[in-house]
């Protein structure tokens, strides 16, 4: 069933965590993605109250008009707050942040350690995200195998994944304090294994992505939406269509 608010049609809701005062906070709009997981792990994280609306990719529902008012770029997630005037938010990293800045946590307000999360944040952003989903592309969806071009992609993850092992070979998280930007980067760097990368000479980022997945309220983000099985041949060809068209 949909409803409707201040006009934008809303993808039927699976999960509902409600205010005091009966009020949603923020409604999610997501799919079970690395870039979805950095949206609702952060929420978790926060302790913010939220509604999650799924976004059925395979029926291309991101490209939707309604959709797109929220996010003109056509990519989960999505978010708007409800107590902000229905405010919107897309891009992962501009979500993560509005949230820590909203919460007032996981993201220091001296402008040396907001810097040290800011710079690890981009790094995932501009960096792990893109080489991990060319990688997938390449290895487990484009219908042809261009080796050399998978092993472009692989080898530039493999190379990021040792930067931040050296990061964290002398601290315990990317800057001195758990923060937005270590949930950013393991969102990715935890599906490395569907990337074809491992982390078997990297000690340090094993440590890290072992370490965090223990946190309750990583686990709780990474369920959301909650996930339906799906034979795993016909999620490939359902992905592949979606990189290739």
């Amino acid at each position: 069933m949909f409803t409707y608010i201040v006009g934008i049609k809303k993808y039927q809701s699976v999960q509902v965590t409600k205010l005091k005062n009966g009020k949603n906070m923020i409604d999610l709009y997501t799919s079970a993605t690395p870039n979805g997981w950095k949206a609702s792990v952060a929420l978790e994280e926060m302790a913010i109250e939220y509604q999650v609306y799924v976004i059925d990719l395979m029926k291309a529902e991101q490209k939707s008009e309604e959709f797109l008012k929220l996010c003109p770029n056509g990519r989960i997630p999505a978010i708007v707050d409800r107590n902000n005037d229905n405010f919107a938010v897309f891009e992962t990293g501009a979500i993560m942040i509005y949230l820590a800045e909203k919460s007032g946590q996981f993201l220091p307000t001296g402008k040396k350690e907001r810097s040290q999360v800011m710079q690890w944040l981009m790094f995932q952003m501009s960096g792990i995200g893109p080489m991990m989903g060319q990688a997938n592309v390449f290895y487990r969806y484009f219908p042809k195998k261009i080796q050399p071009v998978i092993d472009r992609y692989q080898n530039e993850v493999k190379r990021l994944f040792s930067v931040l092992d050296l990061q964290l070979k002398e601290s315990e998280y990317l800057t001195p304090e758990y923060s937005i930007a270590d949930m950013a980067n393991w969102c990715w760097v935890h599906t490395h294994e569907w990337s074809g990368v491992n982390l078997d000479d990297l000690p340090n980022l094993k440590r890290w992505v072992d370490q965090i997945a223990l946190r309750p309220a990583v686990q709780k983000g990474i369920a959301v939406p909650e996930r339906i099985k799906v034979d795993k041949e016909a999620f490939i060809e359902g992905a592949r269509s979606i990189v290739t068209e």
